[in-house]
């Protein structure tokens, strides 16, 4: 297999359509067609899974897009290499949520692009939770991500800031939040609208265990985000990082209950591994979120 039979299977795995895969490379569909062929024989496994209708990846063909990227990023930084050593240029992929691409990265990506133009920039959003993992999967180079409270031996962890875990209720209905006899907020009682997984679920419970509480969970969802507008539709008490609550659209409609719990704050930074900076384009990056951070 060569390097362009890579950006096809690639393009491929992305529009998972024959035919459009197919305008963008620039060939007709038959020739795309003998091309994932040519490399399903190679890998000796199907690498899509196609019917009449729908295309999409096989489970080799999920590990084989790991490969096929790791492998195109690490030829265009040796060409880069090649051409100026001195020279930062290749391809960066970053990884972070909304709230993080709202609150933590527009100056750094603003100050990065502005500084190394050559630099071809990949930002992908979703869930905090998945931040960590991706970099371990070598799917991405670089996360913002809190900082984990397992598993830490693989990655490199730059911090950039703090922000406390805070429990919320809806603005309209803050005074008839249960509390103890001591004041403060029932968790034994309280509906909870809670993320699914996550470093905030785990202190939860971790609290909740140690303190013989069993939670009245009426909600799970996923990302931090989606807690906000879950509790001011009055579905239970939530918990957030406030980095999240100060840039949600629904922050005017909460209100932070000071009578709560105090679980140990978010260390949000940069997450990487050691492989991924030694590519100068990674190493570029986190260097100056350093200097930024002084």
């Amino acid at each position: 297999m060569d390097i362009r039979e890579l950006e096809i299977f690639l393009t491929l795995a992305d529009l998972l359509h024959f035919s459009r895969a197919s305008q963008v490379c620039n060939m007709s569909p038959s020739a795309l067609t003998r091309t994932i062929q040519r490399l399903e024989e190679q890998v000796e496994q199907p690498l899509f899974l196609r019917d009449n209708r729908t295309v999409s990846l096989s489970a080799a063909g999920e590990q084989f897009r790991i490969y096929a990227r790791q492998t195109l990023q690490e030829w265009q930084n040796f060409r880069a290499t090649i051409k100026n050593e001195q020279a930062v240029a290749g391809s960066l992929s970053i990884y972070a949520s909304i709230t993080a691409v709202y609150s933590l990265l527009p100056h750094l990506l603003e100050s990065y692009r502005s500084t190394y133009p050559e630099v071809q920039l990949e930002l992908r959003t979703g869930a905090a939770e998945q931040s960590v993992v991706q970099v371990k999967n070598g799917e991405i180079d670089l996360a913002v991500a809190a900082l984990p409270d397992r598993n830490r031996a693989q990655i490199e962890f730059l911090p950039i800031t703090i922000t406390p875990l805070v429990f919320i209720a809806p603005l309209k209905s803050a005074g008839s939040v249960p509390v103890t006899s001591a004041g403060e907020l029932d968790l034994d009682s309280a509906p909870l609208v809670l993320p699914q997984t996550g470093l905030s679920r785990r202190r939860l419970d971790k609290w909740m265990k140690k303190n013989h509480i069993t939670p009245n969970i009426t909600s799970e969802v996923s990302g931090n985000e989606a807690i906000i507008p879950m509790v001011t539709l009055g579905c239970g008490i939530g918990i957030v990082p406030q980095l999240v609550l100060e840039r949600s659209p629904f922050r005017d409609k909460v209100v932070i209950l000071d009578n709560s719990p105090q679980l140990e704050p978010y260390v949000v930074g940069l997450c990487s591994t050691k492989r991924n900076l030694q590519r100068t384009s990674v190493k570029a990056f986190w260097q100056l979120a350093i200097e930024q951070s002084l």
